[in-house]
């Protein structure tokens, strides 16, 4: 069945959620724990190697049974359904949403269009897996019979920024390959890359699911002629291999069909990084660590599946991050990971939630009079506490967070990881319980300076401790948030997986790029007119 059509806003939840607002948007959560010893056990999830306290938020028992109750009147437990069971939910592109399938074990059977996908997809996982065997290995070699010593990644969006983000989060695990990643047609960033690499032993890595996306096309093919001056046609076959539907595009290009690594229709382009748009992240980690990344992943959505609301991660995640978009009007959430090697995540997940839920028109075709979608934002401590934490303890906005610690290091500087742990800690509680009149002058603040050193507190945190820093534990959280947003999606009545937001740009810039060479501009605002002109004038 396809995804229930409910307005969210028409619902007797969201009624008592809006009275209850009333009662609780002063309250502060000093008090709430004041008033209950038992509040942090009662709001904490503990499960496998996670430990997630959601306690330090604006929300009473009242509050958590009225989200739940959301979740049932909006349909969630069927929605869930649908999805997994690879229905046609993605209506206004005609496709199943079945990511979920890339990470399910051989023995499961999910069809879509009566046939059962996982064989076709395992078949692509024992090409990976053979693949990165013969590189890692060096077995397969370059034109001049030396072993690749780099891979660069060709994509933009998802083709970049998921297998970019892992790679980096869990470069502690990688092997020799050094991986570079050129997403940008800004070309000072191709030719800054190319700079660092050498013909001989560099592999590329084309993604492109139709293999027409003008950045990667641009970024391959700027390659392809900088390897042709040292090398032959011939020898592209060797050096490219692309990730790709669009078989004959692919052979003209001058790959050897062999290496060319399928995509499903069915798999989103923010969430492909569990397809063969991984085979750079196998390449870099290996792929054992590739595959523990992907079975991470299905624990978490086995989780999510059949976990009862009030224990589901991912769901209570995202029940509490509507009750502040759409009841405390917080526009934007902050992601803060106390890990470096997460610098990427917050970067990632801007696609993924801002990509999905950036929408104004209901599942009905309606347009919508409520908020859906939020900013995401952030970097990680401890650097973000010396940089934007400013402006979350006493700037006038109010933005919830998640804190993401691991309390294990994974080079086991225990001096290092206590103070980095220290600093997580304590900034959830400093966000809080603030500092009041009383204790500014306690320590004998002098008095013009009083108002200045008060903090409000009360500003909400969820806190997501993990054991360690893993391939494992990474897939369990990529997938948490991944679930979050699929939650949010059915509440607000949206629909989270097409993005034509992004294709009129796309439009415009072909329209646009055309008109560089001709003799005259118009059809444009008189703004970009001025400004087309202006670059023709000086390029």
């Amino acid at each position: 069945m396809p995804l229930p059509n409910i307005n969210p806003t028409t619902t007797n939840s969201w009624k008592k959620l809006q009275e209850h607002f009333n009662y609780i948007k002063d309250v502060h959560m000093k008090d709430l724990f004041a008033e209950d010893k038992n509040r942090a056990n009662e709001f904490t999830i503990k499960w496998d190697d996670f430990y997630v306290d959601f306690s330090k938020n604006r929300i009473t028992e009242d509050t958590f049974k009225y989200l739940l109750e959301l979740a049932e009147d909006v349909k969630l437990k069927e929605a869930i359904e649908s999805q997994f069971s690879g229905e046609i939910i993605n209506i206004t592109e005609g496709r199943a949403v079945l990511h979920t399938a890339l990470r399910a074990p051989e023995s499961y059977n999910v069809t879509v269009d009566g046939e059962n996908v996982l064989p076709e997809i395992y078949k692509v996982k024992n090409k990976i897996k053979a693949f990165t065997s013969e590189v890692v290995n060096g077995e397969r070699k370059g034109f001049t019979g030396k072993a690749f010593t780099d891979v660069v990644n060709i994509g933009i969006g998802g083709s970049d920024l998921g297998p970019a983000m892992v790679v980096d989060s869990l470069q502690y695990y990688k092997n020799h390959l050094t991986t570079h990643f050129v997403s940008n047609v800004d070309g000072d960033h191709v030719n800054e890359v190319i700079k660092k690499l050498d013909p001989e032993t560099t592999l590329f890595v084309v993604v492109s699911k139709t293999f027409t996306t003008q950045e990667t096309l641009s970024n391959a093919n700027t390659i392809k002629a900088w390897f042709l001056k040292y090398a032959s046609e011939a020898d592209i076959a060797k050096h490219f291999v692309a990730v790709s539907t669009n078989i004959d595009s692919v052979k003209n290009f001058g790959i050897d069909p062999n290496n060319i690594f399928p995509m499903w229709d069915w798999v989103g382009g923010r969430f492909s990084l569990w397809s063969a748009v991984g085979l750079s992240i196998s390449l870099a980690v290996g792929y054992d660590n590739y595959d523990s990344l992907l079975k991470g992943a299905h624990k978490m959505d086995t989780h999510f599946k059949n976990e009862d609301f009030e224990n589901n991660i991912p769901v209570v995640l995202a029940l509490i991050s509507v009750w502040y978009n759409n009841f405390f009007n917080a526009e934007s959430e902050a992601v803060i990971p106390y890990s470096q090697y997460l610098n990427q995540f917050a970067t990632y997940l801007q696609q993924g939630i801002m990509e999905s839920n950036g929408k104004s028109i209901d599942r009905n075709g309606n347009p919508i009079d409520y908020e859906t979608g939020t900013l995401i934002w952030g970097e990680p401590g401890t650097n973000s506490q010396h940089a934007f934490f400013q402006l979350i303890h006493q700037g006038t906005k109010l933005i919830p967070a998640d804190f993401i610690g691991f309390t294990k290091s994974l080079h086991g500087n225990q001096d290092h990881q206590d103070k980095l742990i220290s600093n997580f800690l304590a900034q959830t509680e400093a966000l809080l319980n603030g500092k009041t009149e009383a204790e500014v002058v306690a320590e004998g603040t002098r008095e013009d300076i009083i108002p200045f050193k008060i903090f409000q507190g009360n500003k909400p945190t969820n806190t997501i401790f993990i054991n360690k820093l893993s391939p494992e534990s990474l897939g369990k959280l990529i997938a948490m948030y991944e679930h979050k947003i699929f939650v949010q999606g059915v509440i607000w009545n949206i629909f989270s997986y097409d993005q034509f937001g992004v294709e009129l740009g796309k439009q415009l810039a072909s329209k646009i790029l055309k008109e560089f060479n001709n003799a005259s501009v118009d059809n444009h605002d008189s703004s970009t007119s001025n400004l087309l002109s202006h670059y023709k004038k000086l390029k």
